[in-house]
């Protein structure tokens, strides 16, 4: 009898060793055509550039399932992740039939609190002209509404530092999710370089900036987004009782992003923007601000090739804020903005290539930056660095004749 019973558990050991491994030669026998991560009336496919607060290797770890053969383990360890990450609920995942046979798609669904509180840091930087800039912000989300408040001081992005508070409203995706309404307003104290004060006529310097935009986004299509919505600036001057100045503009955008999978993960970015300042807004400015951008991404394993170009044009008189701003951490790298142009230019050209292998990265940024009338002048620099996810390192050198003069820059999110 106690053969009987050795026999039967031994049988029955290997029927569900043989079930399991069916299961499991079944699952490894699909490929995965397509990944997406979606929520409460928003979607993406791929994750790359849904939500920030995702890390890059989780980003790039969800995408490369592409082309893979599908791991149910695998996928549970994705999940989990999200879940940390997002702080979600719950984050689940589905597995539903592919466009094409022995193909199939995973699907992420995320369910978040109805309520959560999130701190961020949206920027942090050292550059070694420009000084220290950074921005704090908290967001509660009650029932996928956003409500942000921050604090920011920023001396790299624009002609002068601003520092002071913003506060934004997001609201719940409208449309079968393809729409928000945004309300943003700022407050900001205004700080000038010596040699923009030097330059420029005391009636454009001003001392205070405050902001209110309300902005409509639309989904077109899936890789097509189109904002726009109104800004109304007033300018506190800096002479004693003087009227604020009203820099009202009507403000529109298109943004495009299109995400290829094959052999290499590549992607491509387009944009338009239009501010147009006018006196039927009541402003004291009338102007029409053009600007584009073009970004392509191509990676593979442990490379990375980043492309980035845009250009831009200002026709009228616009504040100074609104003017372009080359040399800071972003645009030619190394140079100083206030030795290239201490107004800003009302135009200008800027392409950056980048190659990243790892953390390592090289960079080679050119442009020009003038005003209509004046010859363009162009100018280059390069640089190399570390990156990795939001943190960067990097030593940038401008290329003139005679002189090198490195500069450092820190920081992440930038």
């Amino acid at each position: 009898m106690k053969y009987v019973w050795l026999s039967m558990l031994l049988v029955g050991s290997l029927m569900a060793a043989g079930t399991e491994d069916l299961e499991t030669n079944v699952n490894t026998r699909y490929t995965v055509e397509m990944v997406s991560v979606s929520g409460e009336g928003w979607s993406t496919t791929p994750p790359v550039d849904r939500d920030r607060k995702l890390s890059s290797g989780l980003r790039k770890e969800i995408a490369s399932l592409v082309g893979e053969k599908l791991n149910p383990a695998r996928l549970d360890d994705l999940a989990r992740r999200l879940r940390q990450e997002l702080r979600a609920r719950t984050v689940e995942h589905h597995v539903l039939r592919g466009k094409s046979p022995e193909y199939v798609q995973v699907v992420f669904q995320v369910k978040v609190p109805p309520t959560r509180f999130d701190a961020s840091v949206p920027k942090f930087l050292y550059q070694g002209k420009q000084g220290w800039s950074g921005a704090v912000e908290g967001t509660a989300t009650v029932n996928n509404n956003g409500f942000t408040a921050g604090l920011v001081s920023d001396g790299d992005e624009l002609v002068e530092r601003y520092s002071g508070v913003v506060a934004r409203y997001e609201s719940q995706p409208l449309l079968d999710g393809r729409a928000r309404l945004n309300f943003e307003f700022a407050s900001y104290h205004e700080l000038w370089n010596s040699s923009t004060v030097a330059t420029a006529d005391v009636g454009r310097l001003y001392s205070t900036r405050q902001e209110f935009q309300p902005v409509l986004s639309v989904r077109v299509a899936r890789p097509l987004e189109v904002s726009f919505g109104a800004s109304f600036e007033s300018l506190g001057q800096q002479v004693p009782g003087a009227q604020p100045l009203a820099a009202d503009a009507l403000v529109a955008s298109a943004r495009y992003h299109q995400q290829f999978e094959g052999a290499s993960d590549q992607g491509l970015e387009a944009d338009y923007d239009l501010r147009a300042g006018t006196h039927a807004l009541a402003s004291d400015y009338a102007y029409s601000r053009h600007c584009w951008g073009f970004r392509y991404r191509l990676s593979h394993g442990k490379h990375e090739l980043l492309d980035d170009s845009w250009g831009g044009v200002i026709l009228g008189t616009a504040p100074l804020f609104e003017r372009f701003v080359l040399g800071n951490s972003s645009s030619l790298r190394g140079w100083n903005k206030f030795d290239l142009d201490p107004l800003g230019g009302n135009r200008a050209v800027h392409n950056s290539v980048e190659y990243h292998y790892g953390i390592f990265q090289i960079f080679c940024d050119s442009g020009a930056i003038w005003d209509s009338g004046q010859p363009a002048v162009a100018r280059s620099s390069v640089g190399v660095g570390l990156r990795q996810g939001v943190f960067s390192l990097a030593m940038a050198f401008p290329l003139r004749d005679g002189r090198m003069d490195p500069v450092f820059m820190v920081g992440m999110n930038y």
